[in-house]
């Protein structure tokens, strides 16, 4: 794969937004996650609010379950005592799909258990049913949630969790996707496991800080962590995926003809 991005033009590749890009920093380094507002307009522009005001400033990633998620957000239970939103607004419709019309889609010539039709959008993991007319993202590794309660429409965007294990696709068109993490997802799937209920840690001394949580935009461009991301509507990326569907190197004894969604690269480097 490697020689096929070496050999493939700069038009292949674009840069990512500023203003729809939010930086996760934490002790141990900065988590780099690109926003979708494509399919969650209203969750993106809590978001960027909620960031530009330094909600999640000083609070903590509060869970690790093995093989799911990594989550962040305030931990207090006392709705009292918890933080304020500022002017962020107190609730958002929910945003599980959205029309598919005029939405661009490259669609891989493999079936999916979970959608009729599955692809990319915009760099996005993506799934649409043509029949019914709709589009969503799908819950790929390293894909990034707005948490919620019962409702449907109980998400307000200050609970953030990151896809850190085999992608659960069953909750794909029931939680609010806002964006994937494009660099760092190291950092939150390495976080030690919670040892509650659904990998929540117990104790506050298990919490980890989050330094800040600001867009990119905020921050100064020289410290900016410049990053370029292939495209997925470009002849590169269609190689690239027929490459991993069929391995055709010499360690390869018997190319599988098929690849799943959440298994096709999404190549990310340093601006050359």
């Amino acid at each position: 794969m490697q020689d096929i991005l070496d050999a493939s033009p700069a038009s292949d590749w674009r840069t990512l937004d500023p203003a729809r890009t939010l930086y996760l920093q934490l002790p141990t380094g900065r988590v780099v996650i690109e926003l979708a507002p494509d399919f969650a307009l209203e969750h993106v522009a809590n978001i960027a609010t909620l960031a530009k005001e330094g909600y999640w400033d000083g609070l903590f990633v509060i869970r690790s379950q093995d093989n799911y998620v990594a989550q962040w957000g305030d931990p207090e239970e006392d709705e009292a005592k918890k933080k304020k939103i500022g002017t962020a607004k107190p609730h958002l419709p929910a945003e599980f799909e959205r029309d598919a019309k005029g939405v661009p889609f490259v669609k891989l010539p493999d079936v999916d258990g979970w959608a009729p039709e599955v692809g990319f959008s915009g760099g996005f993991p993506a799934a649409r049913d043509p029949k019914a007319g709709k589009a969503w993202l799908t819950h790929c590794y390293g894909m990034v949630g707005a948490g919620r309660d019962v409702a449907a429409d109980s998400s307000d965007g200050t609970s953030l969790y990151a896809v850190t294990g085999q992608s659960p696709r069953m909750l794909d068109r029931n939680i609010t996707l806002v964006g994937r993490v494009v660099q760092g997802i190291e950092l939150l799937s390495v976080l030690p496991r919670g040892t509650g209920p659904l990998g929540f840690y117990e104790k506050p001394e298990q919490y980890v800080p989050i330094v800040s949580a600001k867009l990119a935009s905020q921050v100064p461009e020289a410290e900016r962590t410049q990053l370029q991301l292939l495209r997925t509507d470009s002849k590169t990326f269609e190689t690239v995926v027929e490459s991993r569907r069929n391995r055709r190197d010499e360690w390869y004894k018997r190319p599988a003809g098929h690849i799943d969604l959440c298994n096709v690269p999404l190549p990310v480097r340093a601006p050359k």
